[in-house]
């Protein structure tokens, strides 16, 4: 998954804060895997076999600094863990996900059926949505076998 390095420097430039080496790879590696929704364990894992000298740490912290500045942000999905998604300001809403019981797979749904329900929603209930999450639970095709 591609993003766009030269804009991720600019908006840590102009927050005070440098794109060095430790943070490019932490942000190589969820761009890498964004598909496996990683946890900071995952993603410290994964850095540490290119950088040793890396720390729990500087991932943790690298996670907290590029979710407050948008890059990406934290999904849970109930299992005792936060994971990190890259964050598509192309998106209007968060797409959903289906979360197998058994074997943790979790899956993107990219389709967004909800936007009547949310124009009922702010219509019956003068609630204004900015956004909406949702998670499926049950057993992927794998586990129903």
């Amino acid at each position: 998954m591609d993003i766009n390095i030269e804009e991720v420097k600019e908006l840590l430039k102009e927050e005070g804060y440098k794109l060095t080496t430790q943070r490019q790879a932490i942000l190589d590696a969820i761009c890498e895997n964004h598909e496996k929704h990683l946890n900071p364990e995952e993603i410290y894992d994964i850095v540490k076999k290119k950088y040793p000298d890396i720390g729990i740490a500087t991932v943790y912290r690298t996670l907290q600094l590029l979710e407050k500045l948008n890059i990406i942000y934290r999904v849970n999905f109930d299992d005792g863990y936060n994971r990190y998604e890259l964050n598509y300001a192309s998106e209007n809403h968060h797409h959903h996900h289906l979360i197998c019981l058994n074997c943790g797979k979790v899956m993107e749904v990219k389709i967004d059926l909800l936007e009547a329900l949310e124009n009922e929603i702010e219509k019956e209930y003068n609630f204004r949505i900015l956004d909406h999450n949702l998670k499926f639970f049950g057993y992927c095709s794998d586990c129903q076998k």
